[in-house]
């Protein structure tokens, strides 16, 4: 291992020596040292914990360049900054005198400032803009998957794992003993869960956790893909979160409710307005409307996610926003108080967390900045109505497809702004070059309709 360049980092001292003790106290013995790509899939490298020491202080080299989208060859050494309040000690490694454990990552640079390429540090920078206003983001999300069936060799198959329905127990929902793992290793991990159910579609669940900062936030919903994939591999089942996996049935999301805080106090919520909503409550709604067909390909960014985006299956479509109606882009939860929060149904799970709340949140920050006005609420059906009611009222489509999306994010400023111009160049190249891919290929449907009939 080369000497890195990095200054020392300021280390809490407490926790350390919290860490050192469970370290000892489980036998840990590997530490996975994790950080996402632009993409938002995990990636570790794994060290010994006697080297624990070298990975606090940001000692812990990798070669950049290995990661898509990272760093050229001529500048591919980055180092690895953990965040020790995301160590876990894996629940499904604790044998009898052996142990592993983990830490999230930051990326920096060898001269100890922030890699520009790690969506990590782009959702710190969000952060840091909202606390100039004096704000903190709180973000719950809430993140849906299927599990289907593996074949002899561990390969995923097309084969959904049950046939239940919403809210479905035992014996229907084949998934209740895959979700009861899941929840006891969230659980021996610290996450907070809330509920556990069956979803609409047959093979499809949701487990949801507590709501925290939105930098812990995002940091949990890296956690909980992770986790929720490995559990279910123990079961011989394959989890995906992939957004519309069996065509006909309901598709997943992942809602994100998030609410700004001024201190101690919920800045959405004014209890004398009709809605008990405050004016940059209003303001926040206004600007994700705003904003949101230009980072619709942060949000939802595979070909595939615009197979959810359809009507007819719960997913919002259209760009309209109510207090209570699901058919809306945006929801406004019932709680009220410090639970006031404003919900955007439109992210699904393949999203990367941390550039999905990133962009949410500089969303809102725009329409309090600039002191948008909301449009008139929805609380009609708007999945029911015609087109041309919907153009009456006023209610825009989201992007049809990632070609779409991909051109309202370039022709807006949200997403340049708030990802930064190496993200944001390195993901608009890399999802040009997916849909290109899609575009050019010939699939299974066009060999049915076309092969004998011309």
């Amino acid at each position: 291992m080369t000497e890195t360049l990095i200054s020392k980092v300021p280390v809490d001292t407490t926790t350390l020596e919290q860490i050192k003790e469970t370290i000892k106290e489980k036998s840990v013995e590997l530490l996975h040292l994790q950080f996402v790509d632009i993409e938002g899939i995990l990636k570790h490298i794994t060290v010994t914990s006697e080297q624990l020491e070298d990975v606090v202080e940001g000692k812990m080299m990798f070669d950049g360049s290995s990661i898509k989208g990272f760093s050229p060859i001529n500048k591919s050494d980055l180092y690895l900054q953990p965040d020790l309040a995301t160590f876990a000690v894996l629940p499904w490694t604790v044998e009898s005198g052996y142990a592993e454990g983990r830490f999230l990552c930051s990326i920096n640079n060898p001269d100890g400032t922030p890699f520009d390429g790690d969506t990590r540090n782009v959702l710190k920078k969000t952060v840091a803009r909202a606390a100039d206003h004096g704000y903190t983001i709180s973000v719950g999300p809430e993140l849906e998957f299927f599990l289907f069936k593996t074949d002899e060799n561990g390969y995923a198959t097309q084969e959904i794992s049950d046939k239940a329905g919403y809210f479905e127990p035992s014996p229907h929902d084949l998934g209740e003993r895959v979700r009861l793992e899941i929840y006891r290793a969230l659980k021996a991990m610290g996450f907070t869960i809330e509920a556990s159910h069956h979803e609409v579609a047959e093979g499809q669940h949701e487990i949801n956790f507590k709501y925290s900062d939105v930098l812990t936030a995002a940091d949990l919903a890296t956690t909980y893909k992770w986790v929720v994939k490995t559990v279910a591999k123990k079961f011989g089942l394959h989890a995906t979160f992939m957004p519309k996996p069996v065509f006909g049935i309901n598709g997943s999301g992942m809602h994100v409710n998030m609410s700004f805080f001024e201190g101690s106090e919920n800045a959405f919520y004014d209890p004398s307005d009709e809605l008990q909503l405050s004016e940059k409550a209003y303001q926040f709604i206004a600007g994700v409307i705003e904003n949101v067909k230009s980072f619709t390909a942060v949000t939802n960014p595979l070909v595939n996610s615009y197979k959810r985006l359809v009507p007819g299956y719960e997913a919002p479509c259209y760009i309209a926003w109510s207090a209570s109606n699901r058919s809306a882009l945006i929801r406004i939860p019932a709680k009220k108080g410090l639970a006031t929060r404003v919900e955007l149904r439109c992210p699904d799970p393949s999203s990367n967390p941390y550039l999905t709340f990133a962009v949410i949140a500089s969303s809102g920050l725009d329409g309090i900045e600039k002191g948008l006005q909301a449009p008139a609420p929805i609380n009609e059906d708007i999945f029911h109505m015609t087109e041309e009611e919907r153009a009456f009222l006023g209610i825009d489509n989201l992007p049809g497809s990632l070609a779409d999306a991909l051109k309202a994010l370039e022709s807006g400023e949200i997403a340049s702004k708030t990802l930064g111009q190496h993200v944001y160049s390195e993901y608009v190249s890399m999802k040009k070059a997916e849909w290109d891919s899609y575009r050019t290929a010939v699939h299974a449907w066009e060999i049915d309709n076309y092969h004998t009939k011309f």
